[in-house]
């Protein structure tokens, strides 16, 4: 079936199959965070500075990985860093042992892994974004963007039952060892298959290229990638995206990271229950990523990529506002889940706007423009030690609560970005 499928939409599946992937390993701690604070008694705000380390070297290096993969090409880039991953998972699991005579040496360790494994992932979205521009059409871009983003979600849903049953069976550092080669596995397949441009590709038609190349705006075109990438660091509507998308992923790593815990400290789940519970933010997630990216492009087509963008951004932050209030403040544990789930699932609705967005305002470069998003986006994770605190000294409601707050400014910034103004005004 994959061979009667167009090339471009093989490319696709192979990095929504990177993303599941890069989730799957990159995350696999947050389930396993109660394991790992009943064993070193770690206080809420430690185990903040052990995700906070990862979220430090994930933002950092978003703009130079966006860089690394325009200079070594989307291909030999995300070979590198995917096999990366494999061997920090394994260390993960590996390195408190050689330090685990007292709490502060395993935590030491914990925190340098996660540190490497935050470099290592970083260049991965900014990439994605790069090779979906160059092998989808103009007014296409946010499905496929978003169908990346399923594939993260889908990765982070496996987390709760599989890592769960691991760590029941056999431990969680035993977790870490098992999933490990699936790095080595994902970065084979893509060097195989993938390819830097469309026209690399021996199985391409001349037919299909025309088609990605067809309604390509002379401000976007990648021939020769003629602009100037270090010119796109300092664009007002890419730095715009930045702030925004920092508020989004304030809410997306209270998920990501606190989730679990939220479920079995304050819900009171059992540890098994908790793990399948887990699942269902992240699976919402996948379906309404891709609604989002549909009507993205439908938006982008009809109305133009300004407002294409800007509604389904917009609609999608001020609900996740208002799930998340509810979703805290709901008395049933399992309302609470189902007005969680659908909270996440919209910040997910989103992603496809952002990723569109990068690529018109960035044009030959949305690698790096993505980069300067995920940079803003990222340091959110900046912010896992004060949210640590926050639950030390608050609990989990206020907490929890206060990213409506960060939902509400994201979706105002959109009012100020204007994507067409690069297609307006190239450089």
């Amino acid at each position: 079936m994959l061979r009667a499928m167009p090339v471009r939409f093989r490319i696709l599946a192979v990095l929504i199959a990177l993303s599941f992937v890069n989730y799957l390993l990159r995350n696999n701690i947050s389930v396993a965070i109660p394991s790992i604070r009943g064993e070193f008694g770690f206080s809420g705000e430690e185990i903040g500075w052990i995700l906070g380390s990862f979220n430090i070297s994930y933002a950092l290096f978003q703009i130079p990985g966006g860089i690394f993969g325009e200079i070594y090409g989307p291909r030999r880039a995300m070979a590198i860093i995917a096999v990366t991953w494999g061997v920090l998972t394994f260390l993960t699991g590996f390195a408190p042992s050689l330090m685990a005579a007292s709490a502060t040496g395993a935590m030491v360790s914990l925190i340098a892994v996660r540190f490497l494994m935050g470099l290592a992932n970083a260049p991965i979205f900014p990439i994605m974004v790069g090779t979906i521009a160059r092998w989808f059409p103009p007014g296409g871009w946010a499905l496929p963007n978003s169908l990346s983003s399923m594939g993260l979600t889908l990765g982070q849903a496996s987390l709760g039952p599989i890592v769960t049953v691991l760590i029941i069976q056999f431990g969680w550092r035993q977790s870490f060892f098992v999933l490990a080669p699936a790095g080595f596995l994902i970065g084979a397949w893509w060097y195989r298959y993938g390819r830097d441009r469309p026209a690399e590709h021996p199985a391409i038609t001349q037919q299909e290229i025309e088609l990605i190349d067809r309604d390509r705006d002379p401000a976007l075109t990648l021939a020769g990638d003629t602009g100037n990438w270090r010119e796109v660091l300092g664009r007002r509507d890419v730095l715009l995206l930045a702030a925004s998308y920092f508020c989004m992923n304030y809410v997306f790593y209270m998920f990501a990271q606190w989730l679990f815990t939220y479920l079995v400290e304050e819900r009171k789940f059992s540890l098994l229950e908790s793990g399948f519970l887990y699942a269902l933010p992240f699976l919402t997630g996948a379906g309404l990523a891709v609604a989002g990216g549909l009507s993205c492009d439908f938006l982008c087509r009809r109305i133009g990529p300004r407002w294409g963008c800007r509604i389904p951004a917009m609609t999608g932050l001020v609900l996740v506002a208002g799930l998340l209030l509810a979703g805290v403040h709901a008395l049933n544990p399992y309302m609470a889940v189902g007005l969680l789930s659908l909270c996440f699932g919209f910040t997910q609705f989103t992603e496809g706007a952002f990723g569109a967005a990068c690529s018109y305002t960035g044009g030959p470069h949305a690698a790096t423009a993505y980069g300067v998003t995920n940079t803003g986006g990222n340091a959110a994770g900046f912010l896992a030690p004060l949210v640590g605190i926050m639950l030390d000294h608050f609990g989990w409601l206020p907490t929890l609560a206060s990213g409506s707050l960060f939902a509400i400014a994201g979706a105002a910034l959109w009012l100020f970005i204007d994507v067409e103004r690069h297609l307006r005004h190239p450089l």
